[in-house]
């Protein structure tokens, strides 16, 4: 049927929305299911060590001591990172209290508004609705981007204001004034993560700029907007430098930054391919139109869409592959391209789709054969073999297999395998079928996934790789007085029991513990079993057991009060 002719100056149809319109009511709708993701049951399950314990107290203490231009970590100087993201958890924390809930929400709720902003971004590159939709939506059912988003880290932060900094760099093309906020919001990514990350993020744009757009390069207003953003930079670590002098140069811009380029921190190493292996496990069911995107970008990269998912991945990916640390979230900015890449060959399948049968006609660009991208129909065997692996992981966490580490009872852990397995398995049906639909099965089975994933007790599942910390925390809180410093015989720091206990948890060897067992009037131990039954302390006093840890004392005698007296 012929599509009917507007005439000017004749009244248009009330029951169609503009473009604007209906631009509006997607990134309402990515934003409303991005957040209901993101925050769903977020503190159902206790921090975890070293990046979420350190950033919930740096937080705790920069709103106890109200000093937020110099924090602190248990009352040393902390300067690792700006505390931008830390000084939003304080907020929350004097609102609602200092909790795991306060933590992590201002990074998810930074999270979930970059989904809508990825929706704009590609809204304004591909000129199109539809590869837009499908970049935000694959970028929405991620799954690190999911778990990485709803932690007390900083990563969730990085990522909205990596998106925010490329929209406005793509719109400034338009319009001139937009450079301003490129300039703000690489700005804010410094304040973030350091200077070091935001030098390399900025590069990407620069270098896209530099291919696509130079002439951008010599706008006063992008210069403007960078100097902007750059005032606080520069105002924080000037006032870190007066403060601290050389030790903040050495901690920060060198330990933290430098160092990590060409020396491994802690032992966190691998090879250069590392971060490749982290994509290819993390990015299914995307990851084969994820490299399909890909060669579509590299085949039509004249165009200014693949040049920049070219240049943001190529840069970023080589940067942080030969950096000697190696760790898994340092890959996140990477999938922001990769859900745009994916997003144009998803959409390029979809408009080869029939939109009365649903299935997608074998048009010229599908058969020829020099066509490097892969046909999707080809993929229903490897769609199948995922199905399998999906209710082999439900049958596991369900506790059929004998020797089963994991525990069963979380239904939602296996609700979540059985909701995978039913998507793919749905998928290769229509995948044989050459049904486009698969897409819609796809989108919508992961997003069901990820919900009841995130509402079991294994979302993070670091958890499991010590022992459970609040119940310790508790007894420790609960029978030494505030301020007290207790030492263990854990080998390693937990900087989640520092938070919960509020007090400082050291490990030591069996010589230091020894050591702080007679040199204090009242020292407090943190023993296993083992550690007790070796050092066969004197005048032993037990304060209660917690998860197989039991907090002990000295029981005061004659002998210690007057040697304390001579003393």
């Amino acid at each position: 049927m012929p599509r009917p002719i507007s005439v000017p100056g004749t009244p248009r149809n009330p029951t169609l929305l503009s473009s604007r319109q209906v631009d509006r009511l997607w990134v309402l709708g990515l934003f409303a299911a991005a957040v209901f993701l993101f925050t769903l049951d977020l503190g159902g399950v206790a921090l975890r060590d070293w990046d979420e314990g350190i950033v919930a107290q740096v937080a705790r203490e920069l709103g106890e001591g109200n000093n937020w231009l110099h924090p602190t970590l248990n009352g040393g100087p902390y300067l690792n990172k700006p505390p931008l993201v830390h000084g939003l958890i304080a907020i929350f924390y004097a609102i609602a209290g200092a909790n795991e809930w306060t933590a992590r929400l201002p990074g998810a709720l930074l999270t979930a508004a970059s989904v809508p902003l990825l929706y704009a971004l590609g809204r304004e590159l591909f000129h199109r609705r539809t590869p837009a939709i499908f970049s935000a939506l694959v970028y929405l059912t991620l799954i690190p981007v999911v778990r990485h988003g709803r932690l007390a880290m900083l990563d969730g932060a990085v990522l909205f204001f990596l998106i925010l900094m490329m929209g406005c760099v793509l719109r400034s093309r338009r319009d001139l004034r937009y450079a301003l906020g490129s300039g703000l919001a690489f700005g804010f990514l410094c304040l973030t993560k350091g200077v070091l990350l935001g030098l390399l993020l900025g590069a990407i744009a620069f270098g896209f700029l530099l291919w696509d757009t130079p002439r951008l390069l010599t706008s006063k207003f992008l210069w403007m907007g960078l100097a902007l953003g750059l005032v606080p930079v520069a105002f924080w670590y000037g006032a870190q430098w007066q403060h601290y002098g050389q030790t903040f140069i050495q901690a920060n811009l060198l330990n933290q930054s430098l160092f990590r380029v060409w020396d491994s921190v802690e032992n966190h190493q691998g090879p250069p391919w590392y971060y490749l292996l982290e994509i290819l496990e993390s990015t299914w069911p995307w990851l084969p139109f994820g490299f399909a995107g890909l060669i579509m970008a590299w085949r039509d990269r004249n165009w200014s869409w693949a040049r920049l998912i070219w240049v943001w991945t190529g840069v970023y990916l080589a940067a942080i592959s030969v950096m000697g640390t190696k760790l898994p979230w340092y890959v996140l900015p990477v999938y922001p391209a990769f859900a745009l890449a994916t997003g144009a060959y998803l959409a390029a399948v979809w408009y080869e789709g029939d939109s009365e049968t649903g299935r997608w006609r074998r048009t010229r660009r599908s058969r020829q054969s020099d066509d490097p991208c892969p046909r999707p129909d080809r993929l229903w065997p490897l769609f199948s073999l995922l199905a399998f692996a999906a209710w082999v992981g439900c049958l596991y966490f369900g506790g059929t297999f004998a020797g089963n580490s994991v525990p069963p009872g979380d239904a939602n852990l296996q609700l979540a395998c059985a909701s995978v397995a039913l998507t793919m398995a749905v998928a290769t049906l229509l995948l044989v079928e050459r049904d486009r639909q698969f897409l819609v099965i796809l989108i919508w089975g992961m997003y069901l996934s990820l919900l009841l994933f995130v509402s079991s007790n294994y979302w993070v599942w670091e958890l499991g790789e010590a022992y459970p910390v609040k119940p310790v925390a508790s007894l420790i809180r609960e029978h030494t007085p505030p301020g007290a410093e207790i030492y263990t015989s854990y080998p390693h720091s937990r900087p989640s029991l520092n938070f919960y206990s509020d007090r400082r948890v050291e490990p030591g060897d069996r010589q230091t513990l020894q050591q702080k067992w007679f040199n204090r009037s009242s020292p407090y131990l943190l023993l296993d079993q083992t550690a007790l039954d070796t050092l066969k302390l004197k005048d032993l006093k037990s304060l209660g057991t917690a998860e197989g840890w039991t907090l002990v004392t000295r029981s005061a005698t004659l002998d210690d009060i007057e040697g304390l007296k001579k003393l």
